[in-house]
C-alpha cells in the first residue's frame, strides 16, 4: 500500500469537509428523540483519530434506530467539532448539557480534552462516556471509562519487550499528562522487571523534528525505545528513525502507535514493520462478533482508509452498552443505567468480553500484544479479564459515590 499524505488521508475520510463545522450536525428525526452528544475532533491536530470515532458512532446509532430505537423513540446524534481546541471543547460541552439537553455524551480524545469537559458534565448531571485509552486515575460516578489504562497495557508489554530485547529502555513521550504519567508507569514496570530507564524525553504535540533525539538514542544504545508519542506530528519520529537506519538496530515498543487507526496506514511498511503495541482491540481478533462488526463497518464506509483501532471500537462499545442499559433500565437517567452497567453483566464485544468494574466504572477487558507487519498488526499474546488496577488504587465509587476527581497516581 502506498503512503497517504495527511491531506489526502483527511480528504478520503471525509474530515476535510468536517473542518468547516461551526454548528452542530443533527441527525433529524420526527417527533421526540433520545439525544446522544458526539464530541470528537473532526478537524485539528487529532482529526485522524476523531473522524473514525465519529463515523463508528454514527454507524452504531444507525444500527440502534434500524432496530426500533430506544424506549419507542429514535436516537438523535448531536455532533460538534471541537477542532482539537480546548476552548471549543468547553463551549460545546456546555451547549450539549444546557442547550441541547442530551441524554448522554460520547466524546473527548486526549486527557486534556476529557478534563476540560468531564467537570462540566458532572456539574450538570449529563452522563458521560470516555471511550479512549488513557493514563488512569479518573474517579467520577458520572463517567464510564472504557479504554485501557497502563495497568492493563503497559504492565503487559514491558515484560514482553524486556524478555525479547533486554533491560535498558529509552522513553520518548508526548508532553502532557498522558505522556508524563505513562512515562512514570513505564519506569515503574521496567524497574519491577529488573530493568532501567536510561533517559526520558517529552515533546509537545506539534513537534515534528526528532533528529537530535535520535542522535541521543544512538549514543545511549538502549535495548529498545518505549514510545508514548501522540498524534500526526509525532509520526515524524518513526519516519526519521527509519530514515536514519535505526529500525534494524534498536526496536520500538509503543503504548499508543495504532491507537487511532491511521498510523500504520500513513506510514509505509518499511517505516512501521516490527513496531510492537498493546491495546484492548485489534482488527485481527478472531471471534464472530468482530467478524460481523468489521463487515458492517466495511459496508458503511467502503472507501475508508483508516484501520479499526481500540479507540474506534471502544466508541462503538460505549454507545451499544449505553443502549443496552437503556433497554434494561427502561430509562435514560444516569443512576438506573449505572445500576445495569455495574451489575457484573458481561458484554460480548468485537474486542472480546467487557464488563464494568463497579469500584472505578472502568472496563475490565481482554488485552492484546501485537506486532506491525506490512501495515497490519499480528496478535502475539492475549490477556483476558485485565483489571484497571492502577485506578483501583485510588478510586472506590462504592464507598464514595460523590467522587469527582482525576488522581495522579503516586508512583
Amino acid at each position: 500500500m502506498t503512503t497517504l499524505s495527511r491531506r489526502k488521508f483527511l480528504y478520503t475520510t471525509g474530515a476535510a469537509a468536517a473542518a468547516t463545522l461551526s454548528a452542530p450536525l443533527i441527525a433529524r428525526a420526527a417527533g421526540e428523540t433520545i439525544k446522544v452528544g458526539c464530541l470528537h475532533d473532526l478537524s485539528g491536530a487529532l482529526d485522524s483519530v476523531g473522524v473514525p470515532m465519529n463515523q463508528v458512532l454514527q454507524l452504531a446509532i444507525k444500527d440502534i434506530n434500524d432496530n426500533g430505537g430506544l424506549l419507542g423513540k429514535p436516537v438523535e446524534a448531536v455532533v460538534y467539532d471541537p477542532q482539537s481546541n480546548m476552548s471549543l471543547y468547553s463551549q460545546y460541552a456546555t451547549q450539549l448539557a444546557l442547550k441541547d439537553k442530551v441524554d448522554v455524551v460520547m466524546g473527548g480524545i486526549t486527557s486534556a480534552s476529557r478534563e476540560t469537559i468531564r467537570p462540566i458534565f458532572h456539574r450538570y448531571n449529563t452522563f458521560y462516556f470516555y471511550n479512549t485509552q488513557y493514563e488512569g486515575g479518573v474517579c467520577d460516578r458520572n463517567e464510564i471509562t472504557l479504554g485501557t489504562t497502563p495497568a492493563q497495557t503497559v504492565k503487559r508489554v514491558i515484560p514482553y519487550a524486556m524478555n525479547l530485547f533486554g533491560k535498558k529502555v529509552y522513553t520518548v513521550a508526548a508532553d502532557y499528562n498522558y505522556g508524563h504519567i505513562t512515562a512514570a508507569w513505564v519506569k515503574r514496570y521496567v524497574e519491577e522487571n529488573g530493568g532501567e530507564v536510561i533517559a526520558t524525553e517529552f515533546f509537545p504535540l506539534d513537534v515534528a523534528q526528532f533528529g537530535p533525539t535520535i542522535s541521543k538514542i544512538q549514543g545511549a544504545k538502549p535495548d529498545f525505545v518505549l514510545s508514548a508519542m501522540v498524534g500526526t506530528s509525532h509520526l515524524g519520529f518513526y519516519r526519521q528513525w527509519a530514515a536514519a537506519g535505526m529500525k534494524g538496530q534498536i526496536p520500538i515498543v509503543s503504548t499508543v502507535f495504532g491507537a487511532g487507526g491511521s498510523d500504520q496506514v500513513i506510514l509505509t511498511a518499511a517505516e512501521s514493520d516490527g513496531l510492537i503495541s498493546c491495546f484492548g482491540y485489534f482488527e485481527q481478533i478472531d471471534n464472530p462478533v468482530n467478524k460481523t462488526f468489521l463487515e458492517k463497518v466495511a459496508a458503511a464506509y467502503p472507501d475508508k482508509k483508516w484501520v479499526m483501532s481500540e479507540i474506534s471500537e471502544v466508541t462503538y462499545e460505549g454507545i451499544m452498552m449505553w443502549a443496552d442499559a437503556v433497554r434494561d433500565a427502561g430509562s435514560t437517567k444516569r443512576d438506573p443505567l449505572l445500576e445495569v452497567l455495574t451489575s457484573g453483566k458481561v458484554y460480548e464485544m468485537p474486542a472480546g468480553k467487557v464488563k464494568i468494574d463497579p469500584k472505578t466504572q472502568h472496563a475490565i477487558r481482554d488485552v492484546y500484544i501485537a506486532e506491525c507487519k506490512d501495515q497490519v498488526f499480528q496478535i502475539k499474546e492475549s490477556f483476558p479479564d485485565s483489571q484497571p488496577e492502577d485506578t483501583q488504587m485510588v478510586c472506590d465509587l462504592i464507598k464514595d459515590p460523590k467522587a469527582n476527581k482525576h488522581y495522579e497516581i503516586s508512583l
